[in-house]
C-alpha cells in the first residue's frame, strides 16, 4: 500500500537537517546524497542537491503538483563518529524499505543523535595506546612508548578542552601540537630514542578523514567539495608542524 505523502515543508525541513548533520559527522559527499534522496523519495519527492564545503543547497520537488521547496543550510562542526555515520545511513534504509512515517523518523534520528557519547577518558587511554603504538611500530624502545602515551594523553586532554570552550580548530591543532610534542621532549633526558617519540607523539592529530574523503569525493565527481577538504587537512597539518617546531626550536640543541 502506497504511503500517503507527507507535507512538504516538513520533509523539506527535516531532510536538509539530516543532510547537513550527515556531512558535520565526517560522511563522504555521494553518501550524503545517496541517502538524502532516498529518504526523499520514500515520501514520494525528488530532491536536488548541491554540497559545498560550509552549506548545503536543497531542493524538494513534487513530480506531481511540481511544487518544491528549497533551503541553504549551513553543516555544523561536529566532532566526527563513524558510528553515528553507519545509524544515520541505515536510517534512511529503513525509511525507505518500511515506509516510516515522519513523526516516526524524526523520532529515530532524535535518538541516533541524542546518544551519549563515548566517555572522553576512554578516548584519552585508548588513544594514548594507539599513539605509543605507533612509536614501537616505528622502532622506539619502551621508553620512548611510555613518554608518549602519556604525552598523547595530555594532547589530547588540552585538545577536548579547548574545543568545549569552542577555540578556533587552527589554534587548538597548533596548541596540542606542542604540548604532545614538549612532553615527549622529555625523553632527550633519557638514554633513548627521543627522534621518534618527538615524531610519533603529534600523530594523533593527523586529520585522516579530511584527507580521506577529499580523495572520494574528487574521485566521484564531487571536485570542489574534495579539494575544499583537502585544502582545510593541509592546513591542519601545517598546524601541526608549526607546533611540533616550536618544540624543536626549544630543545634543538639536546638532539644534536
Amino acid at each position: 500500500m502506497k504511503q500517503e505523502k507527507e507535507p512538504l515543508l516538513q520533509v523539506g525541513v527535516f531532510v536538509a537537517e539530516y543532510a547537513a548533520h550527515m556531512m558535520g559527522c565526517g560522511v563522504h559527499t555521494s553518501r550524503v546524497i545517496r541517502s538524502t534522496k532516498r529518504i526523499g523519495e520514500s515520501f514520494g519527492y525528488t530532491v536536488k542537491i548541491s554540497v559545498l564545503q560550509r552549506s548545503i543547497i536543497l531542493t524538494l520537488l513534487d513530480q506531481e503538483t511540481r511544487e518544491n521547496y528549497s533551503e541553504v543550510i549551513d553543516i555544523p562542526s561536529l566532532p566526527i563518529s563513524f558510528e553515528r555515520n553507519s545509524e544515520l545511513s541505515a536510517l534512511s534504509w529503513e525509511t525507505f524499505d518500511e515506509h516510516l512515517s515522519l513523526d516516526t523518523l524524526k523520532e529515530k534520528y532524535r535518538k541516533i543523535i541524542s546518544s551519549p557519547r563515548i566517555n572522553p577518558l576512554f578516548v584519552l587511554i585508548l588513544v594514548g595506546f594507539a599513539n605509543a603504538s605507533f612509536c614501537k611500530l616505528f622502532g622506539g624502545d619502551w621508553c620512548s612508548v611510555g613518554i608518549v602515551f602519556s604525552s598523547t594523553i595530555a594532547g589530547l586532554f588540552l585538545r577536548q578542552q579547548m574545543a568545549g570552550k569552542g577555540i578556533n580548530h587552527f589554534v587548538i591543532f597548533i596548541a596540542s601540537a606542542f604540548v604532545a610534542s614538549m612532553c615527549a621532549s622529555t625523553s632527550v633526558i633519557f638514554d633513548t630514542t627521543s627522534e621518534i617519540a618527538l615524531a610519533t607523539s603529534v600523530l594523533y592529530l593527523v586529520p585522516g578523514v579530511p584527507l580521506i574523503n577529499g580523495v572520494i569525493d574528487i574521485v566521484e565527481g564531487h571536485v570542489l567539495t574534495g579539494f575544499a577538504r583537502l585544502t582545510q587537512a593541509a592546513l591542519l597539518i601545517v598546524c601541526i608542524a608549526i607546533g611540533l617546531s616550536f618544540t624543536l626550536l626549544l630543545v634543538k640543541n639536546s638532539l644534536l
